[in-house]
């Protein structure tokens, strides 16, 4: 009486298949095109450098700026090395004279050896993270002050527009003579072109997080705004609940900004301040002048570029972890 319906195949079950091929297919294309670039921008590279004559002699290709690379690692493990070498020689001799001699007052004397490429890195890193440090402490409270109160941000607004494009090439002579003339000690706890770089790097990161937070913060909706009024917050309670967690995303963006800004203006600050770091690197190298020196500057290049967008990486991951908005994506 009744006809058996004729059910339509079932096709779903292969449907994971093909989400799973996708998927691979996804990150095949992720990984692939990356070192397809890669790999064409070296060709171009290593075709177009063979072609270049310098006063130094050739530009450096691939080939010899990997090579280079390695003899920066052999240096820095040499001079790790004779540092090891000298404290061993002070520690027995202390102990000799320990033995001879038990009021002796044992004296370690510090490695004086010329800093490696890996110390100085490590310098670029430590300088820039205090200048962003200093410049973050100064511009996220003045930003939120900015974006709470129209009176003090129309005040402030013509110091923003009038110092926010100043390169730190201008900054850095003033700077300089202000470190000088304030920071006057005979036992130094930091070093005064060390100092230079880092108020250099905060003066010249300081406008993105400030113009950031501020407009993150006079960007908050009504309806917080009015919830906090009708459980009648304090300031500093109204800052703390509502203000800060609803401006984080721009609040990061602008830190972001800043720690970019501040990684390219530190290079050229060392440079000119001679602070130990990548720019002083770069700097020593080009005055070298050895038929060497523009393969080891090409190797800094490299590593500034690398180390630049590992702190934006870096920055990112932080945002996903604090920040309400997990929406943020690496690219």
């Amino acid at each position: 009486m009744f006809k058996q319906a004729v059910l339509p195949q079932v096709t779903w079950l292969k449907l994971p298949e093909k989400v799973k091929q996708a998927g691979w297919l996804n990150v095949l294309g992720k990984i692939s095109l990356p070192l397809i670039g890669l790999c064409i921008f070296l060709m171009i590279w290593g075709g177009v450098a063979q072609n270049i004559d310098t006063s130094l002699g050739k530009f450096p290709g691939p080939t010899d700026v990997w090579q280079q690379a390695g003899n920066l690692i052999s240096e820095h493990n040499a001079e790790r090395e004779r540092a090891s070498a000298f404290y061993e020689r002070q520690e027995k001799r202390n102990q000799a004279r320990l033995e001879a001699d038990p009021s002796y007052q044992p004296k370690i004397r510090p490695y004086t050896g010329s800093p490696t490429f890996f110390d100085q890195i490590w310098t670029s890193l430590y300088t820039v993270f205090v200048g962003f440090v200093v410049a973050s402490v100064v511009a996220i409270p003045l930003g939120i002050l900015c974006g709470l109160s129209q009176p003090v941000y129309t005040a402030v607004n013509p110091l923003i527009q009038l110092f926010k494009p100043v390169s730190p090439l201008a900054w850095l002579p003033l700077v300089t003579m202000i470190v000088s003339a304030v920071y006057v000690s005979e036992n130094p706890i930091f070093a005064k072109s060390f100092l230079t770089s880092a108020f250099t790097v905060a003066l010249c990161c300081l406008w993105p997080t400030l113009i950031n937070t501020a407009v993150g913060v006079s960007s908050i909706p009504s309806d917080l705004v009015n919830v906090s009024r009708v459980l009648r917050l304090n300031a500093l309670t109204h800052v703390i609940k509502i203000v800060l967690p609803s401006s984080f995303p721009m609040i990061f963006t602008g830190l972001r900004l800043s720690l970019g800004i501040g990684w390219m203006v530190l290079i050229a600050a060392e440079m000119l301040a001679q602070n130990p770091g990548l720019g002083k690197f770069v700097w020593d190298e080009f005055q070298n002048g050895s038929s060497e020196s523009l393969a080891r500057i090409m190797v800094a290049v490299l590593v500034i570029g690398m180390i630049g967008f590992a702190l934006d990486r870096l920055m990112l991951l932080l945002q996903r972890k604090i920040s309400w908005d997990k929406s943020v994506v690496l690219r």
